[in-house]
């Protein structure tokens, strides 16, 4: 009797232990102002990224994959499905001294997984709020932290403004080094660690390849033709594929690659197109609506279940990968608010079309630009300053009005607003429902009294 007890509990552990394992753990690399072909897998010829270049031919090149123009909207969006001008998130970025963060009535991603029985951490830069304890990351679903808060910080003694912006579980951490060597350390510690257990979230936002543009000497050895900066930016790049390298080697040493979907996605264009970054022919760069600012370089992974060396054309968003996750993961999709992602999974596995009617790229006070099918709006009714907000602009000068054709024109040479006026109207009524919706923006310049905390998240 007590051998056949014995059996039982077994078989009992097994089937809780399949069940556990239909749920994917998920590893979403993001690194951070990268351009568009600067990796090989998306054309790029001068810098070696090989771990990404293999890890994205096991799966889908994501060609019409957008993001926000800038870094605190595209996290803001990840983390809650609903696009940024929801939050007052819609432009600029949180700077030190912001008093705001992403709102506390949004449910994350993080959040989200964690009822569904995920294990989640964060290992590298938050960007979504630090000047309260319960913005942090720890507070917002994440149990485990390691990394940044502001964006910018010195990649060697991880400060910014000349406050320590280095933290572990949300408190003050010394550890030293590059750090993308840390990141990848950490990410590869907590891979070891919980592997097997628990289905896992490793989010592993890079602060790669933003400025400062620091990076150890051996790895600009490699790149002695090219010049200044674009050398340094060779070297950062090579490092954030030497540690997704790492990162991958621990998911399959621990034996569960199978079961795991690998995600990759810059947060915006790259930043000084065709000088420090490499967008290819694609129009403009970080900060802009133009496709060199939100189509970004991107791809999912997921072995058996993502055809490999596939390429996806259908335009999709940062915002549906929500959905998206939470669908594989089991967890619930109803909650108060409502959200602009769309579950993408049919389009990542069967090849159907995108499951959008209208992408928002983005909708600020005097700006705004919208996708519906291949055609493309983009309007600017007046200058913004680097926080969004409106200046003045000068006397008799009209609103611009731009109309592109993407299948016949991705890279926005021709504007084609004035033959198609049709066209032009459906999309700004499309374009004028989303502003409808948006709150204001909650970027502020610099107070004349700021002065920077010795640890930042600290009585800042």
């Amino acid at each position: 009797m007590e051998r056949w007890l014995w059996i039982l509990v077994a078989l009992l552990i097994g089937v809780a232990t399949a069940s556990t394992q239909e749920k994917p753990n998920i590893v979403f690399f993001l690194a951070d102002d990268l351009g568009r072909e600067d990796c090989g897998f998306m054309g790029g010829q001068d810098i070696r990224t090989p771990h990404l270049d293999k890890l994205a031919a096991a799966g889908a090149i994501l060609d019409a994959f957008y993001v926000q123009p800038v870094c605190t909207p595209t996290r803001a969006a990840l983390m809650t499905g609903r696009y940024p001008m929801r939050h007052g998130l819609q432009v600029g970025v949180i700077r030190p001294w912001a008093r705001y963060g992403l709102p506390l009535d949004e449910r994350t991603l993080a959040q989200a997984l964690q009822e569904a029985g995920y294990v989640t951490a964060i290992i590298g830069k938050w960007h979504l709020g630090h000047f309260a304890p319960e913005y942090l990351p720890t507070r917002r679903g994440f149990d485990y932290q390691y990394g940044h808060y502001n964006g910018a910080i010195h990649y060697f003694t991880h400060r910014r403004d000349n406050g320590l912006d280095w933290h572990k579980n949300d408190r003050a951490c010394h550890d030293e080094g590059y750090s993308t060597h840390l990141i990848a350390q950490e990410s590869v510690k907590f891979v070891q660690e919980q592997a097997g257990k628990k289905p896992f979230f490793l989010y592993v936002p890079f602060n790669a390849v933003h400025t400062p543009l620091q990076v150890p000497e051996e790895y600009l050895k490699p790149y002695a033709n090219l010049q200044g900066q674009r050398r340094t930016l060779a070297g950062m790049l090579a490092a954030m594929d030497e540690a997704i390298g790492q990162i991958v080697e621990a998911v399959e040493k621990a034996g569960v690659r199978k079961n795991t979907l690998f995600i990759f996605s810059s947060d915006n264009g790259g930043f000084q197109p065709e000088v420090v970054t490499n967008n290819g022919k694609y129009r403009a760069g970080k900060g802009t609506l133009y496709e060199g600012g939100v189509r970004v370089c991107a791809f999912a992974t997921w072995d058996g279940k993502i055809r490999a060396g596939s390429t996806i054309t259908a335009p999709l968003h940062i915002v549906d990968w929500y959905p998206t996750l939470l669908k594989l993961a089991g967890a619930k999709l109803e909650q108060k608010l409502p959200l602009d992602g769309r579950d993408i999974g049919p389009t990542l596995t069967e090849g159907k079309p995108s499951p959008h009617d209208a992408i928002l790229l983005n909708v600020t006070p005097n700006t705004g630009a919208v996708r519906v099918g291949d055609w493309k709006l983009v309007v600017i009714n007046g200058p913004e300053d680097p926080d969004g907000n409106p200046v003045p602009k000068k006397k008799n000068v009209k609103p611009s009005v731009e109309l592109f054709n993407l299948q016949d024109d991705p890279y926005e040479k021709k504007n084609l607003a004035a033959e198609n006026p049709d066209k032009v109207e459906q999309l700004q009524k499309v374009l004028a429902a989303f502003a409808r919706e948006a709150v204001p923006p909650k970027a502020h310049p610099q107070p004349a009294d700021f002065q920077a905390p010795q640890v930042w998240g600290e009585k800042d």
